[in-house]
């Protein structure tokens, strides 16, 4: 049996974890990690804390999904304490994406802004279709509900660094974020990121490739955050089994 332990037991996707790991023939919850109090019923075995270093050495796995500071603050603990992490977390500044390297050296890592195997999949199909497509225009739209608060979001992101490396381009050179004012004709090279907020949408990314005649749109719906609950589950039960290193879902998914 697996040990799991929850970094952010109180957000959408940590109850999703707790709740799909209750029934779980090959894992389960050992210690959840909160900072808020919770506020609803887990079995009694399961050990509550807000002492990171306790989570560490409770479980054989984390599983994070929580805010950019709360991820820096595991990673940090973890090079005094290595274990197995599942990191889901978006919006991670350089400095913690820097982290994030300097800690998969000592244990292993996977880290993913999406943990659906459909977004998996529409990277590699984003990737193909901008190499075969080098003339077409790229540009990428995301929709999500209104309380997320990164934009655009970490799946557009990586969206674009799969667009973008497919066409031998640095994305931080040719991103754009924005379009407002009398700003000129679209330059060739650049990738538009746009990012849509409102209601409660769990999350849509189109990529679009737009030419004179025709283009063509490659899209995702997220209709569920269980698909990141059981993605995230799937990869923690391979990563423990890992060596050291930084990995991606695709590496757990065989793709």
């Amino acid at each position: 049996m697996i040990n799991i332990g929850i970094h952010g037991g109180t957000g959408r996707v940590g109850r999703l974890l707790i709740d799909n790991l209750k029934n779980d023939e090959n894992a389960k919850v050992s210690v959840i990690h909160a900072i808020e109090k919770i506020d609803f019923v887990v079995d009694e075995s399961i050990m509550i804390t807000n002492d990171t270093a306790v989570l560490l050495d409770n479980c054989d796995v984390v599983i994070d999904f929580t805010l950019p500071a709360g991820t820096e603050a595991l990673l940090e603990e973890s090079l005094q304490r290595p274990k197995p992490l599942v990191i889901g977390t978006t919006g991670l500044s350089k400095h913690q994406l820097n982290l994030l390297d300097q800690a998969a050296l000592n244990m292993p890592i996977l880290y993913a802004t999406n943990m659906s195997l459909g977004v998996a999949i529409l990277n590699k199909l984003a990737a193909l279709a901008s190499k075969a497509l080098s003339d077409f225009d790229a540009e990428i739209v995301e929709q999500h509900h209104r309380h997320k608060k990164d934009a655009p979001s970490g799946t557009a992101l990586t969206l674009a660094e799969h667009v973008a490396q497919a066409r031998g381009l640095e994305l931080d050179k040719v991103r754009v974020s924005g379009r407002d004012g009398n700003i000129g004709e679209r330059s060739k090279d650049e990738i538009a990121v746009m990012a849509l907020r409102g209601g409660d949408i769990i999350g849509r990314h189109t990529v679009g490739f737009y030419n004179d005649g025709e283009f063509i749109e490659l899209n995702h719906t997220a209709t569920s955050r269980d698909t990141f609950a059981k993605g995230a589950i799937k990869a923690a039960k391979w990563l423990v089994n890992q060596k050291n290193g930084l990995y991606k879902i695709t590496d757990c998914l065989g793709i």
